[in-house]
C-alpha cells in the first residue's frame, strides 16, 4: 500500500523557523539543540528528543506511528517563536 506522503531525503535545509535554541534559552552551547527548520520542498524538520517509546504506549486513540516515525518533543516556546514564520495553509 502506497503512502500518501513520503518524506523526500535529498531536500536541503532552507531556513530555520523561529528563534535558535540559544536565543530561547534553551541551549548554552552549539550540541543538543532543539530547532524547526523548513526544507527546500516546503516539508518541516524537527529536532528534539527522541520520546517514541515513552508515548507510544499512551497515544491517543486514532494517533498511530509508523515503524520508521519518532515522536519527537521540543519546547513549547520554540513553535510559539517559530508562528510568525509559518505560512498559513
Amino acid at each position: 500500500m502506497a503512502r500518501t506522503w513520503e518524506a523526500d531525503p535529498s531536500a536541503l535545509f532552507a531556513r530555520r523557523l523561529g528563534k535558535t535554541a540559544a536565543e530561547t534559552g534553551h541551549s548554552e552551547g552549539d550540541e543538543e539543540c532543539p530547532d524547526i527548520w523548513q526544507l527546500t520542498n516546503g516539508d518541516v524538520a524537527v529536532i528534539g528528543r527522541d520520546l517514541t517509546s515513552a508515548y507510544r504506549p499512551r497515544l491517543p486513540e486514532g494517533v498511530s506511528l509508523g515503524p520508521d516515525e519518532r515522536l519527537v518533543v521540543i519546547p513549547g516556546s520554540m513553535l510559539s517563536a517559530a508562528k510568525d514564520d509559518i505560512p498559513d495553509a
